[in-house]
C-alpha cells in the first residue's frame, strides 16, 4: 500500500501545482482499505469501526489527493460547522468540490421517501437565487478560499418539466444572473439533446463552467468535448465520471459494489480524461481544471485515477471526435 500510496500522493501534488486537480466523488468506502486507507486506524476493539471511519478518513484521503467531490451536500444544505469539520481535516492547498443541495436543482421533487410530503410535487424554490445564496453560499464564505467547484447538477428534466430546453436555458440565464460574482460555479446536465450554442452560450456570458459528465443518458465525455462552445469558462474546467454511458444506476452498483478493484476498464472514459489532464497542464496554473472519478465508473474510483496518472502517453484533445450516434 505504502509505495502505491505515496505514488499517487506524489502525482497529485505535482498535478495540482499545475492547476490541475484531480480526485474522487466522496470518499467513504471501506473497500479502499489497503490502497489508500489503513484499516488499522479504524479499528475498534478488533473490529471495523464504520462510524470512526467515516468521521476521519477525509483527513487519510488528503494526504493522497487534493481535491474531492461533496456529494452529500446535495441531499441538504451544508452548514458552516459540518463544512469546518472537513477543511479542518484537509491542507491549506486541498479544493473541494461541493454540489448543490437539490432543493436548489429539482424542478419537481421524486416520488422518494427522503421527500416525504413533497414527493411528486412542484419544487416552489427552484433556481431560487435568494435561497442559493443564503442557505448554501453563506455559510461555505468562510472557506471560499477551499471551494475549487460550487456545480448545479440538474437531474434529467421530463417533457412535463420543460417541453423545449430554450425554455430551461431562459430560467438558467435569470438564475445565473441573479448570483455574486468569483464563485467557482459549473452547471451539469442530463439532457443530451440541450448540449446546443444556447446553453453554451448562456454559461460563457456568465462565466460558468459546463461540467462534462459520463452519465447513463449523456454522451460520452470525448463527445461533450468536442463540441464547439462547450468550454464556457477560461479560467475553470470541470469533469466527473460517474457511469458509462448506457448503463443504469442501479446496475452499476450491483456490479460493482464493494468497489475494491476495476472490474471493467472504459478506454473510452479514461481517453478524455487524459486529455483534460494534459490540456489543463498545458495551459498553466491560472486555468483551474477538476476531474473527478466514482467507483461506479470501472469498479475502483483509486485504480482508475492510478491508471490515468501513471499512462505514459496524453492523448491530444483534438483527437476526440465525436461518435457514429451524434448528439440530435
Amino acid at each position: 500500500m505504502t509505495c502505491t500510496r505515496e505514488h499517487l500522493a506524489i502525482q497529485a501534488a505535482n498535478l495540482a501545482v499545475q492547476g490541475v486537480f484531480v480526485g474522487t466523488s466522496s470518499w467513504k468506502y471501506p473497500g479502499w482499505c489497503g490502497t489508500i486507507y489503513d484499516r488499522a486506524r479504524y479499528e475498534w476493539r478488533g473490529r471495523f469501526a464504520q462510524a470512526r471511519f467515516n468521521r476521519g478518513c477525509l483527513a487519510e484521503y488528503a494526504e493522497v489527493f487534493k481535491t474531492v467531490c461533496v456529494d452529500a451536500a446535495y441531499y441538504s444544505f451544508p452548514t458552516e460547522q459540518y463544512l469546518e469539520a472537513l477543511v479542518n481535516q484537509t491542507p491549506d492547498d486541498f479544493r473541494f468540490g461541493l454540489k448543490v443541495t437539490d432543493a436548489i436543482t429539482v424542478r419537481k421533487f421524486p416520488k422518494l421517501g427522503r421527500f416525504g410530503q413533497l414527493a411528486g410535487k412542484t419544487n416552489e424554490n427552484f433556481l431560487n437565487a435568494e435561497l442559493f445564496v443564503k442557505a448554501f453560499l453563506r455559510p461555505c464564505e468562510h472557506f471560499r478560499q477551499k471551494v475549487g467547484l460550487v456545480m448545479f447538477e440538474f437531474s434529467r428534466f421530463w417533457p412535463t418539466d420543460y417541453e423545449h430546453g430554450r425554455d430551461f436555458v431562459v430560467d438558467l440565464d435569470k438564475f445565473l444572473g441573479q448570483l455574486p460574482k468569483g464563485w467557482p460555479f459549473g452547471v451539469e446536465m442530463r439532457n443530451r439533446n440541450w448540449l446546443r450554442p444556447g446553453y453554451f452560450d448562456c454559461l460563457s456570458r456568465h462565466q460558468v463552467t459546463h461540467v462534462f459528465n459520463s452519465w447513463e443518458a449523456m454522451p460520452a465525455v470525448g463527445e461533450q468535448m468536442a463540441l464547439a462552445g462547450s468550454r464556457t469558462n477560461p479560467d475553470l474546467v470541470a469533469a466527473r465520471f460517474l457511469l458509462k454511458p448506457g448503463r443504469g444506476y442501479e446496475e452499476a452498483v450491483r456490479t460493482f459494489e464493494p468497489y475494491d478493484r476495476i472490474k471493467e476498464e472504459n478506454p473510452d472514459a479514461r481517453a478524455a480524461a487524459r486529455a483534460l489532464i494534459a490540456e489543463g497542464k498545458t495551459a498553466g496554473p491560472k486555468l483551474k481544471t477538476f476531474v473527478f472519478v466514482n467507483n461506479r465508473l470501472e469498479g475502483n474510483a483509486i485504480s482508475t485515477i492510478a491508471a490515468l496518472m501513471s499512462a505514459q502517453a496524453e492523448i491530444p484533445v483534438h483527437l476526440l471526435r465525436p461518435r457514429s450516434d451524434e448528439i440530435d
